[in-house]
């Protein structure tokens, strides 16, 4: 890992471990900032495995109670009936916090029920398919609601992730390497002083001892 082009100064030195420092911090939190986004993500994948399970139970009662319904009521029929049949849905964002996150959702307020034709026209068939796909809408909206948190907690960690591996791989690694370098620069440059006041200590020895021998 390349070190960072910084002079082995002490000031640079107290600079790069301050430095790496928060760097080391700021790795142990997003590691466990993504910890606790994958904890959370799992749990809103096993809370659609249980949606879409619900959803496959009421797909599996709703589709033969349409399929009974046309075939007492007739196609065509059932068809006209229909055309003059309309609900009103409303739409809004729905805050919601997750993994201790603001995250974006969507809320679908589902009309109520109500006899849209006459009761001259009216089957049991007809009522029990219109129950059977609003109980499937009931659950449609609330999978799609929680997917998609799914998809936003995801899009999170792999930001998370991406944060780590840099500070993993790249920022921490050049710190350490330009630490050890400076600090390396820095005790050579001691022992090079060291050496030369040692020499210097010596010559001067040397000098006055020669000048007392010829005294």
């Amino acid at each position: 890992m390349p070190r960072e082009p910084l002079a082995p100064t002490k000031s640079n030195l107290i600079r790069i471990k301050e430095r790496l420092e928060t760097a080391e911090e700021g790795y142990d939190l997003l590691e466990q900032k993504r910890e606790i986004l994958v904890m959370e993500l799992m749990r809103k994948v096993e809370q659609i495995k249980l949606l879409e399970r619900d959803l496959d139970a009421r797909i599996a009662t709703a589709y033969p109670a349409l399929k009974r319904m046309l075939i007492v009521v007739d196609r065509e029929r059932a068809e006209r009936l229909s055309r003059n049949i309309t609900y009103r849905y409303e739409f809004e964002e729905k805050p919601v916090f997750a993994a201790g996150m603001k995250l974006s959702s969507l809320r679908v307020r589902l009309p109520e029920r109500e006899l849209k034709y006459s009761p001259a026209n009216s089957f049991a068939e007809c009522d029990e398919t219109m129950v059977e796909f609003f109980e499937l809408l009931k659950i449609l909206t609330e999978l799609a609601a929680v997917r998609t948190i799914v998809w936003r907690l995801a899009r999170e960690v792999k930001k998370t992730q991406r944060r780590v591996n840099a500070l993993e791989k790249i920022v921490i690694p050049a710190a350490r390497e330009s630490k050890f370098f400076i600090e390396a620069a820095l005790e050579e440059k001691d022992r090079d002083a060291f050496f030369s006041c040692t020499l210097l200590k010596r010559k001067g020895v040397t000098g006055a001892a020669a000048r007392v021998k010829k005294a």
